[in-house]
């Protein structure tokens, strides 16, 4: 039997929810029942498919207090809470009216070499695709993958994060509500659950660290199924001397310390022309010290808890390392406790450079480290100056500027006069570079068609070629 499983409230720090993961024979039940209704939803027009995945949409809304609290309890967040739970929402509604026009359909084309050849396809999804989330949105970075994989006619086995686990279970009554519990299933769990779950899927989508996702990439090599990996990021923004200062102070500081940090796509870098360096760094030390801990109250205040306790060790010993080799703290730059919960005010920091593992390596947390750089060519070359690729910023004074700048950076996706759009925009397809994540884009109409798998029918409309036609002698 599965050990159970503590969870602790990042809020207090207490462990107060428990669950058993499922057995080795319940996860292969539960995979035999979405494989044996997967047929006939894939057998479904697509039109019939977005009227049940819309069902589904109300049937969250009709729970959106229910599972924002879990999420709540999972995250120590209030508002983002419920935002997760509102773009959820709006995300199946998105793909009930995007999927049937960007599904994708084979007509019969002529053969361009034998005019008596003609082809055509056939779109086949996989049928049965495991998702495994993280832990920093655990509803939105589950269902960003699930959802568009049901639209195309798959069944789904999502394991959540042992981190955050709280919001499956609402998430799965929703489901029942809907009638689609025969197509999804989740599969709470640590390490040995996932690695279950890569065992009976067809396709595996991963969102997490680089290092678990070279695991996961391995374990779906050996079993010869595709992995879509969406991995680590340490995406810089660069800020140029025409920018607007304070524009730029806005988005540097929201794109570092929205949720605390705890998103792939935070700024974690920033380089400033070195004529406006002290300028911007005045000004964003202001700004990040008026930034207030959700802490007492819920409902006030813009910075929540750190959700994982091992990753405030990580920020904690980032922020020390810098501090040794010279680096100047000027807010925040401790771990806090309060009301057991762990806490990181904004952390802006300045004589910064690249021998520092708070430039190098992924923080995930609310550190903002400004270094100047003196030439366009230097910012490039230090925002390229990593082994991620996930996105990257550029402020600018005009966006030809800034679309310059964003023409040489390394990154699959890059904000022009703001930061970390990829949060808030998802109809631009985009692919992770370096070792931030492998396969099709989980955005745009990539989104849907990653999960079908082309079939090749190719007629003679003439008459076969006899064998002779392919003697040696003739």
């Amino acid at each position: 039997m599965s050990a159970e499983i503590a969870v602790r409230n990042p809020r207090t720090g207490q462990t107060d929810y428990r669950f058993t993961p499922p057995s080795a024979d319940a996860l292969e039940a539960a995979a035999a029942r979405l494989r044996a209704a997967q047929p006939a939803w894939a057998a479904l027009s697509i039109e019939a498919r977005m009227e049940r995945l819309s069902a589904w949409a109300d049937a969250m809304e009709a729970r959106l207090d229910e599972i924002a609290a879990a999420l709540e309890a999972d995250t120590g967040r209030r508002r983002v809470a419920r935002l997760e739970v509102a773009g959820a929402i709006a995300s199946i509604r998105g793909w009930v009216q995007a999927a049937p026009q960007l599904a994708p359909r084979a007509d019969w084309t002529p053969g361009r070499s034998n005019p008596a050849l003609k082809h055509s396809g056939q779109y086949v999804p996989y049928a049965l695709v495991g998702v495994i989330s993280p832990w920093n949105f655990p509803l939105t970075l589950s269902l960003i993958d699930a959802i568009p994989a049901l639209a195309a006619g798959g069944a789904v086995m999502i394991k959540p994060s042992e981190v955050t686990p709280r919001f499956a279970q609402p998430v799965a009554a929703s489901l029942a509500d809907a009638a689609l519990s025969d197509l999804v299933a989740f599969a709470p769990g640590a390490g040995e659950t996932g690695q279950q779950v890569i065992a009976l899927s067809d396709l595996v989508c991963f969102t997490g660290s680089v290092a678990t996702g070279r695991k996961v990439a391995a374990a779906c090599a050996q079993r010869l199924i595709p992995a879509f990996l969406e991995l680590g990021g340490k995406d810089p923004l660069i800020i140029t001397a025409s920018a607007d200062i304070d524009l730029a102070v806005r988005a540097a500081l929201r794109g570092s310390v929205l949720s605390t940090g705890q998103a792939c796509q935070s700024i974690e870098r920033i380089y400033v022309d070195r004529t406006i360096h002290d300028v911007f760094l005045e000004r964003l030390i202001e700004a990040a010290r008026a930034v207030r801990l959700n802490w007492p109250d819920i409902t006030q205040g813009e910075i929540g808890p750190v959700i994982f306790d091992k990753q405030a060790a990580i920020i904690a010993a980032q922020i020390e390392d810098a501090r040794s080799r010279g680096a100047v703290v000027h807010t925040g730059g401790q771990v806090e406790t309060h009301g057991g919960g762990l806490w990181i005010r904004p952390t802006v920091l300045s004589n910064v450079d690249h021998t520092m593992s708070v430039m190098t390596e992924e923080t995930f947390g609310p550190v903002l480290p400004v270094m100047a750089f003196e030439t366009v060519e230097e910012a490039v070359a230090l925002a390229n100056d990593t082994v991620y690729g996930l996105s990257a910023a550029v402020f600018a004074g005009d966006l030809d500027e800034a679309e310059a700048i964003a023409r040489r950076l390394d990154a699959g996706a890059v904000s022009l006069n703001d930061a970390a759009l990829t949060a808030l925009f998802y109809e631009a397809e985009k692919q992770s570079f370096r070792q931030s994540g492998l396969g099709p884009s989980r955005m745009g109409a990539a989104g849907l068609t990653r999960f079908y798998r082309r079939k090749a029918l190719i007629a003679n409309t003439g008459e076969p070629a006899p064998l002779s036609a392919f003697r040696e002698d003739g």
